[in-house]
């Protein structure tokens, strides 16, 4: 396949593609269908619901709040190594100083923010199939 592939690619004429094999023998599925389809939802009516509200309205403050607690953890590192800079040098360990450990946190930090946003996002996403199922 390899070899099919680079000669294929060596045959290239005057700017023109070259048809390389497709990994499933050509066949490319038809997605149009699943974009066309109706839905039996009537959302004007459950965007009215007050449920809906309530978790557009507690998702809205859950995002802005760990985004703005994100930031300000991200912006803090260039900020304490610009203004106390004395405090960033102190070394904890070694020759790792403060400003390095707090840059590795940084990367915790991302990842258990993340970790949290999946976990409250999954019972957003019950929520919303509750309200739209009408249960």
């Amino acid at each position: 396949m390899r070899r099919e592939a680079a000669a294929a690619v060596s045959k290239v004429n005057a700017g023109r593609p070259v048809n390389l094999p497709l990994p499933n023998r050509g066949r490319v599925p038809n997605l149009a269908p699943l974009m066309t389809e109706k839905s039996n939802v009537n959302w004007a009516e459950i965007e009215a619901k007050p449920a809906f509200r309530s978790l557009l309205g507690r998702k809205a403050k859950f995002i802005v709040t760990a985004t703005i607690f994100f930031l300000a953890y991200y912006l803090a590192l260039p900020i304490l190594v610009g203004y106390w800079p004395d405090l960033m040098k102190k070394q904890v360990w070694g020759k790792v100083n403060i400003a390095y450990v707090f840059a590795l946190s940084q990367f915790f930090m991302a990842w258990i923010v993340a970790f949290i946003y999946v976990r409250v996002a999954a019972k957003w996403d019950k929520e919303a199939a509750a309200i739209i199922h009408g249960h």
